[in-house]
């Protein structure tokens, strides 16, 4: 899978920079965690790229550099998910069969140990240690040997994801049920679960859960439109902070406003690979970049900007393209993202006829194909300032 990232509020290494526009997809976060918060400040584990496979990467350094702890190249063991206990040196692994290994070793090669079975890749840590939460539907208070069933009653809709809270037994829970996104909590662990809140999904996109450093901080990222979320009523309300267009997974921190983001790059059969590291410290809002993971040339990403964003019909647009990669040959711009190619020149231009909001996408190839779509990207209206209200989303 190509994990991408780009166009967010900071985007340079090392730097914190304010964009003026993002490119804003749907967010490939899957459920299970591919980057955790060890117990101290500046410490995370995470799954990427190593240049013959993939690994368990440690860093202590809010990811600017990071060790390779364990190789896929050399173990049998292929993690799919990892979480960090509050116990130093303790990291949990899942693997596809549902089998659960713990480390007491900062995930070292040779340091695993089978601990527990039927176990989904959905881990999270509690605020204890030795508290390892599976899902919403059980928990473990003895390092993952043994798990306590849960009853989670008031529970509704399909399971999407879950995450506790800075404070012990509370809960949240987000479910999917027709066009609708629930948000429940619990205040004991699980056992009961209150409605605390129902989104629209087309209004609201709303990804996978993360909590924040104090009790009732919550995060979440994905959606169809790629937004980063942030709540601190215990997600009664979830207030938008950035778009981002994909990323591999991403966790809360250890400190007020620290949220990270975890990007792998694996692209041309392996003969690209890169991870990023975004660090923030103001809940999202901006991002220091970190790449401890380089291997070949820079990967292949779509990207483009326009004059003007908005204006009078009928508005003539200025596209420019700002894609990276080697030998790119291809471009095929939608300027209404409905399907219909509207130009094949790099840098092209194109009159909009009528009012309204309208998404753009561009596809560059064919040597590695990739789309970049910014929503609601062109406002056109009618000369009193005024367009369609109704938003492309």
């Amino acid at each position: 899978m190509v994990s991408i990232v780009r166009n967010w509020k900071s985007v340079t290494p090392k730097t914190i920079l304010i964009l003026s526009y993002f490119i804003s997809i749907f967010c490939l976060v899957s459920a299970d965690s591919t980057i955790t918060r060890g117990p101290a400040i500046g410490e995370i584990y995470y799954i990427g790229p190593t240049v013959t496979g993939e690994g368990i990467y440690h860093s202590t350094d809010f990811g600017e550099t990071a060790t390779c702890m364990d190789s896929t190249l050399y173990t049998n063991i292929n993690f799919m998910s990892i979480c960090a206990d509050l116990t130093p040196g303790v990291l949990y692994g899942v693997t596809m069969g549902e089998g659960l290994y713990i480390s007491y070793n900062h995930g070292q090669q040779n340091s695993w140990s089978l601990i527990n079975g039927g176990v989904s890749l959905h881990l999270f840590s509690g605020v204890t240690e030795g508290f390892l939460y599976n899902g919403f539907h059980q928990h473990s208070e003895d390092y993952g040997s043994n798990f306590i069933q849960h009853s989670y009653n008031g529970f509704l809709g399909s399971f999407s994801n879950s995450a506790i809270d800075a404070e012990q037994n509370i809960g949240y829970v987000k479910s999917v049920l027709g066009d609708s996104v629930y948000i429940f909590i619990s205040y004991d662990n699980f056992e009961n679960l209150e409605l605390q809140n129902v989104f629209n999904c087309s209004e609201y996109p709303i990804g996978i859960l993360t909590r924040g450093f104090y009790s009732g901080e919550l995060y979440t990222a994905g959606g169809n439109q790629g937004e980063l979320r942030f709540s601190s009523d215990f997600g009664e309300t979830l207030n938008l902070k950035n778009n981002i267009l994909a990323c591999s997974g991403f966790t809360g921190g250890r400190q007020p406003g620290e949220l990270y983001i975890l990007v792998n790059y694996t692209q041309m059969l392996g003969d690209i690979k890169h991870t990023y590291i975004y660090h923030s410290l103001d809940y999202g809002e901006t991002f220091e970049v970190f790449h401890p993971f380089s291997h070949g040339p820079e990967p292949y990403y779509a990207d483009f900007t326009a004059t003007p964003l908005e204006g009078n019909a009928p508005l003539t647009v200025e596209f420019t393209d700002l894609s990276s990669g080697e030998n790119i040959m291809n471009w095929e711009w939608d300027f209404q993202n409905d399907g219909v190619i509207d130009s094949y020149e790099q840098n092209p231009q194109y009159t909009y006829q009528d009012t309204g909001y309208y998404s753009v996408s561009l596809t560059i190839h064919p040597l590695q194909l990739d789309t970049a779509t910014k929503y609601n990207f062109i406002h056109v209206t009618d000369g009193s300032g005024i367009g369609n209200d109704e938003l492309d989303v």
